[in-house]
């Protein structure tokens, strides 16, 4: 029997980019399919008592910076802490990856590449044409079926029912990797960066 889970994030979050690899290659040691499942923060926030990072306290976001800062050392990220094209609208380049996925191909690769093009390369992936050359880089049609599936209605509903299923997976959404995941390892032992 395969096993398989599932991956809650967003392209959005700098700490899903930031335990991206680790997760993908942990996964792949253990045979592991990954199913990838990419929510949207807003939604998910109001279950959660989150905030979007404008609304949170300076104290607090300036504590993100610091752990931003110590996390890209320790993975050997070249993570940009102020990327020029963030925040972006996000629901059509999360939903590129659900197409990749409903075409029965591993977003996996591409995943990377749109996380790098946000967090490392300052790429604007609010424009379909940089969408287009990712997807194509990483070995799917970005001109034809994904793009076409990705700015469809039945696409755009995919989103909000990873939320609801967020919320009957355990009764929570706390899904998407934050500092605190991250410290954990696969046996759930806590470990620092530095």
């Amino acid at each position: 029997m395969s096993r398989s889970i599932d991956y809650w994030f967003t392209l959005a979050s700098p700490w899903a980019f930031l335990g991206h690899q680790a997760f993908r290659d942990l996964a792949r040691a253990h045979g592991v399919t990954v199913r990838y499942k990419p929510v949207q923060l807003a939604e998910v926030f109001p279950h959660t008592g989150g905030l979007p990072l404008p609304k949170r306290h300076p104290a607090r976001q300036r504590y993100r910076i610091l752990e931003l800062q110590r996390w890209r050392e320790a993975r050997g990220v070249a993570l940009k802490l102020h990327p020029k094209h963030w925040p972006l609208p996000i629901a059509l380049p999360d939903r590129t990856i659900t197409a990749v996925a409903e075409s029965g191909a591993d977003p996996g690769d591409y995943v990377r590449r749109a996380f790098e093009a946000i967090w490392v390369e300052d790429r604007d992936l609010k424009e379909d044409a940089a969408l287009v050359a990712l997807l194509d880089a990483a070995g799917h049609d970005g001109n034809a079926s994904c793009m076409r599936r990705a700015q469809s209605k039945s696409s755009e509903r995919t989103k909000p029912s990873n939320v609801t299923k967020t919320r009957r997976h355990r009764g929570s959404i706390r899904m998407i990797p934050n500092e605190e995941d991250i410290r954990q390892d696969a046996a759930g032992h806590s470990f620092s960066p530095g």
